[in-house]
């Protein structure tokens, strides 16, 4: 659904305009073509549509299978190119999607934590992220959102919060020789995690700040 994404695209960055105080910061950093995974924290559930509308080129979703339970929800997730996900597990379904949509070229956008972060401060995040990068040798590109925690309550636009997507430079974790243990997986996780922590304020870095050089 190209167009409709296209739509909801431009309306998202609209809304954002009208209603809050939003900035994007590193936007050269973001590959203009080609396979790349982008990797954020999570704070709200307007996290997708606002990354999306910032990097500036089409992206794909992976979103929990619990979104697509609700025809209209599940409608409106898939118009921003998202598809679902088993929180906690990659099954192989997931995984072939991830390599269908970094071969056509895509940017495929992974929240590492799983699940929003209540407290805004970066959360133990689980290894899909690094699975797929590894597997892959796709570039990995970070992401720090600060400011969309705020979007809630009634009349949250009336205080205009200030929204900060901040866009990290691309890197490639290194190559494993052999399979991929779980030691190494939560060292590769961990790697990925330091550089969106990179990204944020110390307020927001939470599990991840004392791994900051």
């Amino acid at each position: 659904m190209p167009r409709l994404y296209d739509v909801a695209g431009v309306l998202v960055r609209v809304l954002l305009f009208l209603l809050t105080d939003w900035q994007v910061r590193g936007r050269e950093n973001m590959p203009a073509n080609g396979g790349v995974i982008v990797v954020a924290n999570h704070l709200n559930l307007a996290d997708p549509p606002v990354l999306g509308a910032s990097l500036g080129r089409r992206a794909v979703f992976m979103a929990k299978k619990e979104l697509f339970r609700s025809r209209f929800l599940s409608f409106l997730i898939r118009s921003f190119g998202a598809f679902p996900v088993q929180r906690g597990e990659l099954n192989r379904q997931a995984l072939r999607q991830a390599d269908q949509v970094l071969a056509r070229g895509l940017a495929l956008i992974i929240f590492p934590e799983g699940s929003r972060s209540r407290s805004a401060k970066l959360q133990t995040a689980l290894p899909g992220s690094a699975l797929i990068a590894q597997r892959s040798n796709i570039p990995v590109l970070p992401v720090g959102i600060t400011g969309t925690e705020k979007i809630r309550g009634v009349g949250w636009f009336l205080r205009r919060p200030k929204i900060v997507v901040n866009i990290g430079r691309p890197f490639q974790l290194p190559s494993v020789e052999g399979s991929l243990t779980r030691a190494r997986r939560r060292e590769l996780t961990d790697a990925i995690m330091s550089h969106i922590a990179w990204l944020l304020p110390v307020e927001y870095q939470g599990n991840y700040a004392e791994r900051r050089d």
